[in-house]
């Protein structure tokens, strides 16, 4: 499917760089005067303009689409130029409570609760083939807004989308509880009733995936919903919810309020009258997040945070496919990825073979316009993002660790950061234990299989890890002793719709995808009823 190409969609070499000659970054450089480096040609061209209109601005609130409340709007910019695309309506408290009293309305009065399960699936269904239908559309507002490679937001994530809508509208009529035996003259049974009022925040670094990540099962379960797009990528959320309602939704079912996390975010999760919530961003963020929830109506939540994630190449790897892999596993949609593999770590009899091929991969890629063809990196999310990704390259030169190639910016204009590779790095440095969220690989090394299980453990987070091997037994060693949500051997963010995601530690709790992602939004009721003069027990 689309999202298993993901991988050889985006890693693909490209090995055309025009030569030129790297600056030099002092004691801690390795690149010397004849070593080429990445091409800015391509950024000194005029951005291309995307082929899409921005036509929805405004909240989406019991089926209509509103201006806030204060009237206030902010900007959402072109991550390529840092320029405005358009004024989005900025909601606030009063937003968030005119979207739950909506929601409230549609859960308690409306049709949704009460239609059958199979006229809920249809619905899902005729959104997904809407999906498609406007597939051009939204992949190219998703790369405006984002600045992800338009190749990837098309090809893959796109059509993603619709397979997630496409899984949970067959999931819809497939909910049911059980019929249990106990003890005495009793009937048992369990019902599954969705939990009512739905809060959900998503991040800006997959906002068409997460919101289907959250949409598809709340709605699958009955459920309605109100949700807070990130104030850096709002456009496709409002257009997703537009064709949801074009589908047949009945108003009031999806709320989208676009807005700022310390107002609109904080609203929501503390609001007393939302029966669940999911968010999906930093650690530090889901604790705030999680203690609002708790200080209101103790609302259950659905956390998918942080990550630092190991990736394993052991000594038997066929070095150039564990170069290839890696180099995706951590430079994928510009690093800004929360399972990344951040943390290379590389047997120490092929750590300078494999070193000195992940620079020079590293050195191939090709970044730029994000709408130009054949584009593997883009520009970072914004500007705030960008400067915290220059300032952890700058701890990692201050720490000695080896800055083997880039650790710039790209370009005079727009959010562009050279791949970075870092070799010689320890486990105490930052750049080994934060989260940085870009293109900087950070390149360790271990001696044996126990060693780096401990290290690679030794960290908060426990969202994900990858594994390189050619031996089933180190596999199976590997994979039952890492702590993380997510193991994959010989591949790296295979993403389908039916395998469940989350992390332990403090990268999250809950899954999201498959069937356990329906769990977030399903009560269980108990309902016992006496027998008598039954035939048998």
């Amino acid at each position: 499917m689309a999202a298993r190409r993901i991988s050889s969609l985006i890693s693909r070499s490209l090995s055309s760089v025009p030569s030129a000659v790297f600056l030099s970054h002092g004691k801690n450089s390795r690149w010397g005067r004849n070593i080429h480096r990445y091409s800015t040609a391509v950024l000194a061209e005029e951005p291309i303009t995307p082929p899409v209109q921005v036509n929805y601005t405004k909240l989406l609130i019991n089926g209509e689409f509103v201006d806030s409340t204060s009237g206030k709007t902010f900007p959402t910019l072109d991550p390529r130029t840092g320029e405005v695309i358009a004024h989005v309506a900025e909601g606030d408290a009063e937003d968030i409570d005119r979207a739950v009293v909506a929601a409230r309305k549609a859960f308690d009065e409306g049709p949704w609760p009460k239609m059958t399960a199979y006229e809920r699936s249809r619905i899902l269904l005729r959104f997904a083939d809407l999906v498609e239908k406007h597939s051009d559309e939204l992949a190219a507002l998703e790369t405006w807004d984002n600045g992800k490679p338009h190749e990837q937001a098309a090809k893959a994530e796109v059509p993603m989308f619709a397979r997630l809508f496409h899984y949970y509208a067959g999931w819809a009529d497939k909910i049911h509880g059980l019929t249990v035996p106990a003890d005495g003259n009793y009937h048992h049974q369990t019902l599954h009733e969705p939990i009512g009022v739905a809060g959900q925040i998503i991040p800006w670094n997959f906002p068409l995936l997460m919101f289907a990540w959250k949409v598809g099962p709340a709605l699958a379960t009955g459920n309605t919903i109100v949700l807070k797009s990130a104030e850096q990528t709002p456009l496709t959320a409002l257009y997703a919810a537009k064709l949801l309602h074009e589908a047949g939704l009945p108003p009031g079912v999806l709320n989208v309020v676009s807005g700022y996390g310390p107002t609109a975010g904080a609203a929501l999760a503390s609001h007393m009258d939302v029966d669940k919530l999911a968010f999906t961003g930093s650690t530090n963020t889901g604790k705030i997040v999680l203690e609002l929830a708790a200080k209101s109506n103790l609302k259950p939540v659905t956390l998918e945070l942080g990550g630092k994630s190991p990736f394993i190449v052991c000594e038997d790897a066929d070095v150039d496919k564990a170069v290839e892999l890696a180099h995706f596993a951590l430079f994928f949609n510009q690093g800004q990825c929360c399972c990344a593999g951040s943390r290379t770590f590389v047997h120490e009899k092929i750590y300078d073979e494999f070193l000195e091929k992940a620079k020079a991969r590293a050195a191939r890629r090709t970044v730029g316009d994000p709408f130009k063809k054949g584009i593997e990196q883009g520009p970072q999310i914004d500007s705030e993002q960008f400067d915290k990704i220059l300032r952890y390259i700058r701890s990692g030169i201050e720490s000695n660790a080896t800055l083997e190639c880039g650790g710039e910016r790209l370009g005079s204009k727009g959010y562009f950061i050279q791949p970075t590779v870092f070799s010689n790095v320890q486990d105490d440095m930052l750049i080994a234990q934060d989260e940085i969220f870009g293109p900087v690989q950070s390149i360790l090394k271990f001696k044996d299989l126990k060693e780096v299980v401990s290290r690679a453990n030794q960290t908060r987070y426990g969202l994900a890890a990858g594994v390189f091997t050619q031996n089933i037994d180190t596999a199976n060693t590997l994979s039952r002793a890492l702590r993380v949500g997510t193991v994959w051997i010989n591949c790296f963010d295979v993403f389908d719709a039916a395998i469940p995601f989350g992390g332990y530690k403090m990268s999250g709790q809950g899954r999201e995808k498959g069937i356990y992602s329906l769990n977030n939004y399903l009560q269980v009721k108990a309902v016992v009823t006496p027998l008598k003069n039954t035939a048998w027990l």
